[in-house]
């Protein structure tokens, strides 16, 4: 019974307008890109409520990696051995930001790498993974190309999309500033998707679910279709 109640408000949470839902916009720094052999280096978050990003509520932690970080990640994140010497294990800045995100939408640009990496540790610390739905502005970005919403060329990187959305770009990255981007990137798509005809949450998951394009398997025009 307590499934079927649950499966219920899940449903009737997603027949909201999107415009009133809660996101968390999350960021990784990495000590490489090989899901086998890399690791988690940061991890920033920031809250939103519809189209208001709550400056007010963030989460940033610098972790110490359990692979050893590579000059090529230094040049990527600036990040230093010796700034995460004696900083939280993973396990510690994992609980924190998980009880940070709540049950808030994830969003991210290319989220689904962030999460692999996430999930792996979920997995191993608690034994299942993160079950928060979950955003990707890249494809989000692609299929308000599709429907002309977007006069914009092609772009892969999140400071091209936020030039070319008129975001203002510091050139400093780091995972705080990078969920700070993308969810002023995000900020600016919401207008148009609404104009694109997009209503609650439901549509808006389908339309920006990361596995139907970017990241792993490419996005097409396909993606217009819901």
């Amino acid at each position: 019974m307590l499934g079927l109640i649950k499966k219920k408000n899940m449903r009737t949470e997603r027949q909201k307008p999107f415009t009133e839902a809660n996101y968390v916009v999350v960021d990784t720094e990495l000590t490489g890109l090989d899901e086998r052999r890399d690791s988690i280096i940061s991890i920033g978050a920031i809250k939103m409520h519809g189209g208001r990003i709550d400056m007010g509520n963030t989460f940033y932690r610098l972790v110490k990696p359990r692979t050893k970080i590579t000059k090529e990640s230094i040049i990527v994140h600036e990040i230093t051995p010796s700034e995460v010497m004696g900083k939280q294990e993973i396990e510690k800045a994992l609980h924190d930001f998980l009880l940070f995100c709540g049950q808030d939408i994830i969003v991210g640009h290319f989220t689904s790498i962030d999460l692999s990496f996430i999930n792996r540790e979920a997995k191993r610390a608690y034994g299942s993974l993160i079950q928060n739905p979950v955003l990707d502005t890249f494809v989000i970005y692609e299929w308000l190309r599709t429907k002309k919403q977007i006069a914009c060329p092609r772009h892969y990187k999140l400071y091209e999309i936020a030039k070319c959305l008129g975001v203002p770009v510091n050139g400093a990255h780091n995972a705080i500033i990078d969920a700070f981007t993308t969810a002023q990137v995000f900020q600016r798509l919401i207008p148009m998707l609404v104009e694109a005809g997009i209503e609650d949450i439901h549509d808006l998951l389908r339309v920006g679910n990361p596995l139907r394009g970017g990241d792993r398997l490419g996005v097409t025009g396909e993606i217009s279709n819901f």
